[in-house]
């Protein structure tokens, strides 16, 4: 832990700041102070961040003080078993490009944000810090979860061999409003969001999930992690990874059933256990950002259920869900 910086003083580029995820970390930098004209955010079409001279140029131009990085090639399951080797690629490229220019340029915080994927397949729950290197991650999502977790690593070295200050958070499943609705690369919520309101709509006698519904997840709220990511720039210069999570642990059979039942849609629910159900169990201990961030999230799982159905109700016909459809495909967010 460091003295907490002003980052209201500071140029903070964050990659990925037209997504999810970084729309809310560049709202909470606002909240805290930091003026627009200090918040840079490189777009796809202008900086592929997977190629090292425009992660070059993109430093050139923005001369930033603090890099928060949230950028990240990620999906789903069927995502990740289509693309392993790009979504590794991918994500190993840039955050490798990216952490090297920081430690040239000698940027006073670079922060990280990691995957839950990369704990052990078979983690004891819930899972600790301390576990991250128990064992190999749950094989669908793997080549993503190691690519995240290398940079880990990377970060670790450069502290302790060129003093870079840098952060590294670790959330769970993320949702909230705003979130990732394209069936072919959204995650859990949004996915059953989409498919009962389809199904409710189109009065479908049954909709059809994936896997055996045994499996469990946790889920933060987007607003929380965003509030956890800027507490680590402020407040941590070592890069010690930190658990964004807290709440309960559902499993995804209780999960359809509550998205169904939230959305109004009365139907069966049949499980398809040929397609994987990923990781066996999720849920990740807060006791370091309790005590390293004094951070712990504020949003109850019904509530903020309920607010993101009724943004996508607002929002699927709309000009604005096109436009965050592509902000998610220039940089989309970690989650």
């Amino acid at each position: 832990m460091a003295n907490s910086i002003n980052l209201a003083e500071k140029r903070i580029v964050v990659t990925g700041g037209a997504g999810f995820l970084g729309k809310a970390v560049c709202q909470v930098l606002r909240e805290r102070g930091v003026p627009d004209t200090q918040i840079l955010v490189p777009r796809r079409s202008d900086y592929d961040l997977i190629h090292e001279a425009n992660v070059i140029r993109m430093y050139d131009d923005f001369q930033p003080d603090v890099v928060i990085h949230l950028a990240a090639e990620v999906g789903g399951i069927g995502a990740n078993m289509a693309q392993p080797g790009r979504f590794f690629y991918a994500n190993m490229a840039m955050g490798m490009h990216l952490v090297e220019e920081a430690r040239r340029r000698q940027l006073s915080k670079f922060v990280h944000t990691g995957t839950v994927c990369a704990y052990p397949k078979f983690c004891e729950v819930p899972f600790r810090e301390e576990d991250l290197w128990d064992g190999y991650p749950e094989e669908t999502n793997a080549p993503y979860g190691v690519a995240k977790k290398a940079i880990f690593v990377m970060l670790d070295g450069y502290r302790r061999q060129y003093g870079l200050p840098s952060a590294v958070v670790v959330p769970v499943n993320l949702y909230g409003p705003g979130d990732n609705f394209d069936p072919s690369t959204s995650h859990v919520i949004p996915a059953l969001i989409r498919k009962c309101e389809d199904a409710r709509q189109a009065n479908a006698p049954s909709i059809t999930c994936w896997g055996t519904g045994e499996a469990s997840r946790q889920f933060l709220h987007v607003a929380d992690a965003a509030e956890g990511i800027v507490r680590a720039a402020e407040v941590m210069d070592d890069p010690v990874p930190i658990n964004l999570g807290g709440g309960e642990e559902i499993l995804i059979r209780e999960l359809v059933s509550r998205v169904a039942q939230a959305c109004g849609y009365l139907g069966k629910v049949e499980w398809d256990a040929t397609k994987p159900d990923g990781q066996p169990r999720r849920s990740i201990a807060i006791v370091r950002a309790n005590s390293l961030l004094e951070w712990s999230p504020r949003r109850l799982f019904v509530d903020g259920l309920a607010q993101t159905i009724e943004w996508w109700r607002a929002n699927r016909s709309s000009s604005d869900f096109a436009l965050q459809r592509e902000a998610y495909a220039n940089l989309s967010s970690a989650a």
